[in-house]
C-alpha cells in the first residue's frame, strides 16, 4: 500500500500539496486506496492503475448519481491518463460494521438501502451498456470455469449452458435500470452528514434489470441475510413498486446466476491472483445458490446441478481440493 509515484505532484496540482497519505484499503480488483489528510482537510485518493484500470467508468458514474441526488462521493480531482481520482470522503462507518455492532439497526438500515433503489428505478438507464443474456451466461460460466476444475470435477458445460438459456429466456426481460453491481453492505457507507447512506463501487454498473441489486444486497456473498430480513426487504420493494409474482421469479433466477459467478470469481482470485480468504465465503453463497435454486422456475438449471455437482462438493474450493494454504 505505498502510494503512487505520481500521487504528491496529483495532490499538489489540485491543491493539496504537502497532505499526508495514508493507505486505507484495497479490494479484488488493481484498485487501491488512500486517506489524503491536510490539517482540517480530508479526501480519499484512488488509485486505478492503467492499464489493469481505467477510472472513466467510475467519473461517469459518479457523476451521474451526483447529478441526480444520490450520495455517491463528490469527484474533486482527476487525471483519467494516470488513473488518480481524488472523491469525497464519506468516513470509515459502513453499513456492514454498523448493523454488527447494532443487529436492532439492521432493519432500518436495509429499509434505506431498499428505498435508494426503488428511488433509483425511476431514472432512465442512459446509455450504460445493457446487462443482457450474453453477459449474464458470461458470468454464470465462471463457475464451470473455475470453481469445478478447481476441486476436480468434470461437468456437462454445454447442458449448463442450455439450462441457464431456458431460464433466461423466461425470466430476466424487463425495462432496464441502472444497475451498479456491487450493492451490499460493504460497499454502503454512513457519512453521517444527513445523509442515511454513501455509494461506492459502482464503476462496474450495467442497464439491466431491477431485481439484480436487490440480489447482490439481501444475499450479500460478505455476511449473512437472514430468510426473514431477505422476505421483509423485497416486500417492502414490491410494496413501493408494485412488482408481481413475475419479479419474484426474476429476483432468484439473477440470484442463481449471482451466486454461480460469484462463486467461479472466488475461486479464480484464489487460483489467478492468490487471494486466499475468499473461498472461505463460497459456503455462504452456496447456501443463498441453493435457495434459489428451490424455486420453480430455476428447475433446469436446479437439475443440472443435480446432476453435476453432488452437495458434499458444494463448499469451500480450497478445503475440497486438498490445497488449503490457510491451514
Amino acid at each position: 500500500m505505498t502510494p503512487p509515484a505520481g500521487a504528491p505532484a496529483f495532490l499538489a496540482a489540485h491543491g493539496w500539496g504537502g497532505a499526508d497519505i495514508l493507505p486505507l484499503a484495497g479490494d479484488a480488483s488493481f484498485r487501491r486506496y488512500f486517506r489524503v489528510r491536510m490539517g482540517e482537510r480530508g479526501a480519499v485518493l484512488m488509485d486505478a492503475p492503467p492499464p489493469h484500470e481505467d477510472p472513466r467508468p467510475f467519473l461517469a458514474i459518479a457523476r451521474w448519481l451526483v447529478e441526480r441526488g444520490f450520495p455517491a462521493p463528490a469527484i474533486l480531482a482527476s487525471d483519467e491518463a494516470a488513473g488518480l481520482v481524488l472523491i469525497e470522503d464519506f468516513g470509515d462507518a459502513r453499513m456492514r460494521e454498523a448493523i454488527d455492532a447494532a443487529p436492532h439497526a439492521a432493519t432500518d438500515l436495509y429499509a434505506a438501502a431498499i428505498d435508494l433503489l426503488v428511488a433509483l428505478r425511476g431514472h432512465p438507464a442512459g446509455a450504460l451498456r445493457p446487462y443482457d443474456r450474453r453477459e449474464l451466461h458470461r458470468e454464470a460460466a465462471l463457475l464451470t470455469e473455475w470453481y469445478c476444475p478447481a476441486i476436480g470435477l468434470n461437468v456437462d458445460v454445454a447442458g449448463y449452458t442450455r439450462a441457464w438459456g431456458d431460464v433466461f429466456g423466461r425470466w430476466v426481460d424487463a425495462p432496464p435500470v441502472v444497475v451498479l453491481r456491487d450493492y451490499h453492505a460493504e460497499n454502503l457507507m454512513l457519512p453521517g452528514d444527513g445523509r442515511v447512506l454513501g455509494l461506492l463501487d459502482f464503476q462496474d454498473a450495467l442497464a439491466g434489470h431491477p431485481a439484480y441489486d436487490l440480489v447482490s444486497l439481501l444475499q450479500d456473498a460478505r455476511r449473512d441475510v437472514e430468510p426473514s430480513l431477505e422476505d421483509m426487504m423485497l416486500a417492502r420493494y414490491r410494496q413501493a413498486t408494485g412488482e408481481g409474482d413475475d419479479f419474484l421469479d426474476a429476483y432468484h433466477v439473477l440470484g442463481a446466476q449471482r451466486n454461480a459467478k460469484i462463486i467461479g470469481i472466488f475461486t479464480r482470485l484464489w487460483k489467478r491472483d492468490g487471494k486466499p480468504r475468499y473461498p472461505g465465503m463460497c459456503p455462504r453463497v452456496w447456501a443463498y445458490l441453493e435457495r434459489d435454486l428451490s424455486f420453480p422456475a430455476l428447475a433446469p438449471v436446479a437439475d443440472w446441478f443435480d446432476a453435476n455437482i453432488p452437495p458434499e462438493l458444494r463448499g469451500d474450493p480450497m478445503v475440497l481440493s486438498g490445497t488449503d494454504a490457510r491451514a
